[in-house]
């Protein structure tokens, strides 16, 4: 457990901050003034249904889609009424990795990296080589994949590279949509352990995206599910065991469940 859990939270600094968020598409409302916060060092695993809004949370946040009301604070400035110098320095601060890596396909994985800096830096050609390479290393890719396209990559891979997109200017908070979909138990695990050591070594916040419930035991400080546009509950794997919602016990309690040391499993109750 890191130090960001052991502290008392009304003396942890909120990195991010979501308060009264509404997001509608017409006459659907998906997020109903929902609140949440995101505390600085913290790995929080946000979960919920299918078509619940997740994602839909983080494009609002990052300003993809727009919100009908709430405001939005991103290392406390309200990201909506800043000009756009302290706009463009906020941006430069945040780091996202998308489900899918949306990788550019007609550039090599050292030409994604450099994307974020070519956009709002401006570095020799040579610097920035080297900082891909950095980054390449980084995520755990061979020297050589940094040459490669994302058609050569296997999925593992892509999602290391997006990663490595996401870290090119060095953020304070990195925001990841699904990150271990579609990869096999152990490419799950071993990222799942990148991440931790990457939020250790660089002092990361991790908004994490995600139904994988190895990752919300193994990794995740915090959790936050998403139910009824809002935010039904947060806290540490024990409150969603605690958490009386039919929902939440399916999830963290269902078959697919993890066990956690010293609690029972239902077939070892029945026979005990």
């Amino acid at each position: 457990m890191t130090p960001s859990t052991q502290t008392d939270p009304s003396k942890r600094e909120v990195i991010l901050s979501a308060h009264e968020v509404t997001v509608a598409f017409g006459n659907n409302v998906v997020l109903d003034h929902l609140d949440l916060d995101v505390y600085r060092g913290e790995i929080l695993g946000f979960v919920g249904g299918s078509g619940t809004g997740k994602s839909v949370l983080m494009r609002s946040i990052l300003r993809l889609i727009p919100r009908r009301s709430g405001v939005i604070r991103i290392l406390g400035e309200d990201y909506d009424t800043v000009d756009e110098i302290k706009r463009i320095e906020l941006d430069m601060r945040l780091g996202v990795l998308f489900q899918h890596g949306a990788l550019f396909s007609a550039l090599t994985v050292r030409e994604n990296i450099q994307v974020p800096m070519r956009e709002y830096l401006d570095l020799p050609q040579s610097l920035m080589d080297e900082l891909a390479e950095l980054k390449v290393a980084m995520v755990g890719l061979s020297p050589d994949a940094a040459d490669k396209y994302p058609s050569e990559l296997s999925g593992g891979m892509i999602k290391r590279a997006a990663l490595a997109r996401a870290l090119a200017l060095d953020p304070d908070l990195v925001f990841l949509d699904e990150p271990t979909s579609g990869l096999d138990p152990i490419g799950a695990a071993e990222f799942d352990e990148l991440i931790a050591q990457l939020r250790d070594t660089l002092g990361l916040t991790v908004y994490m995206v995600t139904h994988d419930l190895d990752s919300l035991f193994s990794v995740c400080d915090r959790i936050a599910v998403l139910g009824q546009k809002r935010v039904l509950v947060e806290g540490t794997i024990e409150d969603m065991l605690s958490f009386d919602d039919p929902w939440v016990q399916s999830y963290f309690k269902g078959k697919r469940a993890r066990l956690i040391p010293g609690r029972k499993s239902r077939q070892e109750g029945e026979t005990s």
